[in-house]
């Protein structure tokens, strides 16, 4: 499978340099705590995908085409496959059910706004910023 990846890529490596989204990687328990930090100045936006669930990945691309929030909000992405505890923690801390795909809305410390699978939507979050 490897050689496979080398040679045609993968389209989630795809999805990380064609997004117009500057994301932010979240892939360490410890960016929690920046997250809540930074949310203290501007709202965050997580964005929890599953790599491996196609729901996830037409709602990380809708999300992606209407999200015009630049300068409003910090986005961050979780690879929830590959990041696990970070999901965990993520639930536990901003005390939401887990769910893929997930986009919370953390302000001041605390999630304000939290949808799941087809209520993600960037206009929608658009009014709650």
């Amino acid at each position: 499978m490897g050689i496979f990846k080398n040679i045609f890529g993968n389209e989630d490596d795809k999805k990380a340099s064609d997004s117009k989204i500057n994301w932010v990687v979240l892939q360490d328990l410890g960016q929690l705590n920046e997250i809540i930090t930074r949310s203290e100045e501007q709202p965050v936006v997580i964005f929890k995908h599953s790599t491996r669930c196609s729901v996830s990945r037409m709602a990380l691309k809708q999300f992606e085409n209407e999200f015009d929030l630049e300068e409003k909000v910090t986005p961050y992405f979780l690879d929830l496959i590959a990041f696990r505890a970070v999901s965990n923690e993520i639930a536990s801390r901003f005390d939401v059910v887990h769910q893929s795909p997930q986009l919370l809305l953390i302000s001041n410390g605390k999630c304000v706004y939290n949808v799941s699978h087809s209520d993600i939507d960037a206009s929608e979050l658009k009014s709650q910023v």
